[in-house]
Parts: structure tokens; C-alpha cells; sequence
């Protein structure tokens, strides 16, 4: 690649049924996407050569349209294949691939009806979220003061790109103080999750607790490491959970497409070891996806 810009980079993009070089897969600056948030996106990984849930990202994508008042105008095997082709055209073996769909440039204002729905697919090799030596120690968050949103206050069953405003200003303000990530509450000031990833906590009970995602994301890494507790016999509570009971957390993680298994070492005032549920749910979680461990570690 010729530099670290996203807009600067030798490869190919999959763009409304096309290959194209990278540096031409472009919008107009008048694209209603851009100003009217009317977009939505997908995170998804590859691991030695196969994206992980596809399908299940390929759905959500579909459906995030949908809620949002558009529809894709391909079929979510053709999404399938063309991720997958993204993937073998850049050689792309272990990294990240993102579909992003929105609304175009024909009409400007805040209804679009007729707008042309574009649809792009770029691939590329991605390192982890958080460095290794951030995961092993467990990372710092810090509470933002924003909160995500009501149910009925925004589409927060899609993954638009919209509602991801706030946790770009989250995770900027908590960098700027040495953090490494944000930690958000709701509107009801309950624990909802952190800027792109979800969480959850381990208490003296030895099950894992985890924030009802109703108005959040219920991610699919998340309902991954959710299958994988239940398979150890971890019991699973889905439940309100309040910033005062951090207290009485022993462990805490995050989950995601890019942040994987996270443990959190530290949020705010309150301290978390890397305990052996968050060891063992990596360790599942990389055997899940068919990581490749030893490449890895160097």
C-alpha cells in the first residue's frame, strides 16, 4: 500500500457490481449520505480465508437498510459473493472487510425518495483493535457524558452510520485523556456498551452479566461469545446494570468485530483483573473464528 490514507491506496473495490481501482471508488460531495446520514455499514473479519458469520453480517446489513426506509438493490447472496471476491482480488487472507450502502445524489434534501442505492465493498489487512499489550493488561475506558439514544428517538436496530457520531466524540475525548476507549450509558443512565464494541462483567456469582441491547446493537460477536459462555457452563444474565455496580465487578470485556475479546483493566475510579472467564473467552473465541494463534503471537 502507498500510504496509511484510506483514500491513497493500491487494491480493488467492489462498487454497485463493479471492480474498480481503489483511488476511483468515490461520491460526489453532494451524495445524501453524507449529509443526511442516510447510510448504513458493516464490520466484518477474515480469518485464514474465511469472513466469520458472513451471512449474519450480510442479513443485519440488509435489514439496516430497511429500517432506515431503503432497500439494498442486491441479493444478500450477491453481497456474500462480492465480499468474498473483495477478500481474494486484494489478497486479503487475515483482515477486515467493510460493505457500506447509502443513499445517492439525486435528490438534496431531507427526503431523497427517489435516490439512487449505492453499494461498496472494501477489504484490507487490519491488526488488532487495541494493541496486544492493551489486551493482556486490560484497557482503559472512561464514562462518556453521552448517552446512546431511546428507542424511539433513532434506528437503533441498524447499524447507520448516524448513531456513531456520538461515540466518535466518546472515544475522542476519552484519548485526549489517556484512555483508551469510552464507556456508554443509555438515556436511562444504565451501562449500555463502549464506542464500537459491547460488554460485559463477571461478578462474585461467577456468571456473565451483560446490558439488554434495547437500544444498542446486539452484536454478533456478542451473541458469539454469549453461545461460547453457554457452552462452558457459564450462565448468561441479560439485565439492566447500573455504573455502581462496577464496584463489584471482578472482570469486565468487551466484544466486537474489531475490538474480538477485550478485557478491560479499568474503567474510571474502578479496577478489573484479567480473570479466567476473560482468559477463557478469548482463548474460545479465536479458536471459534480459526485464528491463526501462532502467527498471532509474533
Amino acid at each position: 500500500m502507498d500510504s496509511n490514507a484510506f483514500d491513497d491506496r493500491d487494491g480493488i473495490i467492489w462498487y454497485d457490481g463493479e471492480t474498480k481501482p481503489w483511488k476511483d471508488a468515490d461520491v460526489h460531495v453532494l451524495t445524501h449520505g453524507l449529509h443526511y446520514a442516510s447510510c448504513v455499514f458493516e464490520g466484518e473479519r477474515s480469518y485464514s480465508g474465511n469472513i466469520f458469520k458472513l451471512r449474519e453480517h450480510t442479513e443485519r446489513l440488509v435489514n439496516s437498510a430497511k429500517i432506515l426506509g431503503f432497500e439494498i438493490p442486491y441479493s444478500i447472496e450477491e453481497i456474500d459473493a462480492a465480499c468474498n471476491e473483495v477478500c481474494e482480488l486484494n489478497g486479503i487472507v487475515d483482515g477486515y472487510i467493510r460493505p457500506v450502502a447509502w443513499r445517492g445524489s439525486e435528490m438534496m434534501g431531507v427526503s431523497a425518495q427517489q435516490n439512487t442505492i449505492h453499494l461498496a465493498i472494501a477489504a484490507w489487512a487490519w491488526p488488532s483493535y487495541f494493541s496486544p499489550e492493551a489486551r493482556m493488561k486490560g484497557i482503559r475506558l472512561k464514562t462518556s457524558d453521552w448517552k446512546r439514544p431511546a428507542p424511539e428517538t433513532a434506528p437503533v436496530s441498524s447499524k447507520a452510520a448516524g448513531l456513531y457520531m456520538i461515540c466518535t466524540m466518546s472515544k475522542h475525548q476519552a484519548e485526549a485523556e489517556g484512555y483508551d476507549d469510552a464507556l456508554m450509558l443509555d438515556w436511562r443512565g444504565q451501562i449500555a456498551e463502549a464506542t464500537g464494541a459491547n460488554i460485559f462483567l463477571v461478578f462474585d456469582d461467577g456468571k456473565l452479566h451483560t446490558p439488554t441491547p434495547d437500544c444498542f446493537l446486539d452484536g454478533i460477536t456478542r451473541r458469539t461469545v454469549i453461545e461460547l459462555a453457554k457452552a462452558r457452563g457459564i450462565e448468561v444474565i441479560e439485565r439492566a446494570i447500573m455504573p455502581d455496580e462496577l464496584a463489584n465487578a471482578s472482570e469486565v470485556f468487551l466484544t466486537g468485530t474489531a475490538a474480538e475479546v477485550t478485557p478491560v483493566g479499568e474503567i474510571d475510579q474502578h479496577r478489573f483483573t484479567v480473570g479466567e472467564i476473560s482468559h477463557w473467552m478469548m482463548e474460545d473465541y479465536d479458536k471459534a473464528v480459526g485464528k491463526d494463534l501462532a502467527k498471532a503471537a509474533e
